[in-house]
């Protein structure tokens, strides 16, 4: 749009009628009649044209090829549609859900154009389908865990622990989300994340949980996807009978999440390090990390947060905040209370806004990701035969390196020491 968008624009509704017969805007077709209505469509184009996603590009991603459905890991009864270029995630909602999105578009439009790095869901259009007294609306939205990338690992996270296990059933699958007590078994040392990363994401975290908070929205969750760097190498030398029997054996091990494109229209999805279509669509730049881009590797994918696991394994992180369309209403609250009056009431996932918001942030912060006072060595988004390029020592990471390298330890020396505000650290690395 060449304009600025106006009220109106958020409640603007368009229909248009598609009769079997055919019409002078719409073609024949062999099925029922039925009506397409597009919602706020204005204000839609402005949210695309923010990300730089073109109109022939987001045609050609719904249009071109048949959807593939994904399998739905909560419990909304939502199905979800990816489309075959890995771009997009077509989500169908309920009434209440596509109404409170309306109301939401406004606030949601100021959030943007003020900070369009988020990992908050990018909204990218909002239709209703009408055909025989049934009303199916569908949202379609950003993907997160691109297809062709394994997820050796996923997780949906809320920062809650009453009932957080994924049902046995779940478990049983070979593409299982796991929840946070899940996490903290498989992970109790957290994910560690360079100092940098950490605060970026971190920042990141608390921004969009005050935004959610004011607009009363809980019951949100982290989605989080893993790719086990070495692991992934792992399995590439390994015979095929071997790669089999680790993808069963691993945990959250994904073998249907190594999309298999076929035909001519699905060059866009081939490589894992092709460029997305949407600005800002990755993890690494909603983050806004003030670190080096990952290598542009045949084996690395790019747009993940590279981090470790205890056992320092490489990893990249593939994360954004999912679920946002639930307020505190009178439901909600009457499920806290009664929840409450069995289970710690600060343990359960349904709480009021400002509080799930401040516990979200707490377990993310404490719980989930760790941060570590040095450079992840040989690190992900560390370029390859780039010598003499380093990152620059904060004051914090100065003095834990002068007490770990630190002689002397007398009183009088550790006196000194702690005096001194900002020590002056070589780093025989950098270049003259």
């Amino acid at each position: 749009p060449m304009r600025d968008l106006l009220m109106q624009d958020f409640a603007m509704v368009e229909s248009i009628v598609f009769p079997g017969e055919g019409s002078n805007l719409t073609p024949a077709h062999h099925y029922s009649d039925f009506k397409f209505k597009a919602y706020a469509p204005v204000a839609f184009r402005y949210f695309r044209d923010l990300f730089s996603i073109k109109t022939e590009d987001f045609l050609m991603s719904l249009c071109h090829e048949p959807m593939r459905e994904l399998t739905n890991p909560g419990a909304s009864g939502s199905v979800f549609y990816l489309t075959n270029d890995d771009e997009f995630i077509i989500k169908t909602v309920q009434h209440k859900e596509a109404e409170f999105l309306q109301n939401l578009l406004p606030g949601y439009y100021m959030n943007l154009n003020q900070n369009p790095r988020t990992l908050l869901p990018k909204f990218y259009g909002l239709y209703c389908y009408q055909c025989g007294g049934k009303n199916v609306r569908v949202v379609l939205m950003n993907n997160l865990l691109p297809s062709v990338v394994p997820m050796h690992q996923k997780y949906d996270l809320k920062g809650s622990t009453y009932k957080r296990k994924a049902s046995k059933h779940e478990r049983g699958k070979r593409s299982p989300t796991f929840k946070d007590l899940d996490f903290l078994e498989h992970h109790p040392d957290g994910i560690l994340l360079e100092a940098d990363t950490y605060n970026a994401l971190i920042k990141t975290i608390q921004r969009d949980c005050r935004v959610l908070e004011s607009f009363k929205i809980m019951d949100y969750s982290l989605l989080v996807g893993i790719h086990n760097i070495d692991q992934a190498a792992r399995e590439r030398t390994q015979p095929p009978g071997a790669k089999e029997e680790a993808k069963l054996n691993s945990a959250g091990s994904d073998e249907d999440s190594g999309f298999k494109p076929t035909g001519s229209g699905l060059t866009r999805s081939k490589s894992v390090n092709r460029q997305r279509l949407a600005n800002f669509s990755t993890a690494m730049e909603s983050i806004q990390a003030d670190v080096e881009p990952i290598d542009h590797d045949e084996d690395v994918p790019t747009g993940g947060i590279p981090a470790r696991n205890s056992k320092g394994e490489r990893l990249l992180l593939f994360i954004g905040v999912i679920d946002i369309l639930q307020s505190y209403r009178l439901k909600k609250k009457l499920e806290h209370t009664w929840k409450s009056m069995f289970h710690d009431g600060d343990s359960v996932s349904v709480h009021r806004p400002s509080f799930y918001a401040q516990r979200f942030q707490d377990f993310m912060a404490k719980r989930v990701f760790k941060k570590i006072p040095s450079p992840l060595k040989h690190s992900p988004s560390k370029r390859k035969g780039a010598p003499g390029r380093t990152r620059q020592v904060s004051a914090n990471e100065q003095d834990v390196i002068k007490e770990e390298t630190e002689v002397d330890t007398s009183p009088n020396s550790r006196d000194q020491a702690r005096k001194r505000s900002g020590p002056t650290v070589p780093d025989e690395r950098r270049q003259p």
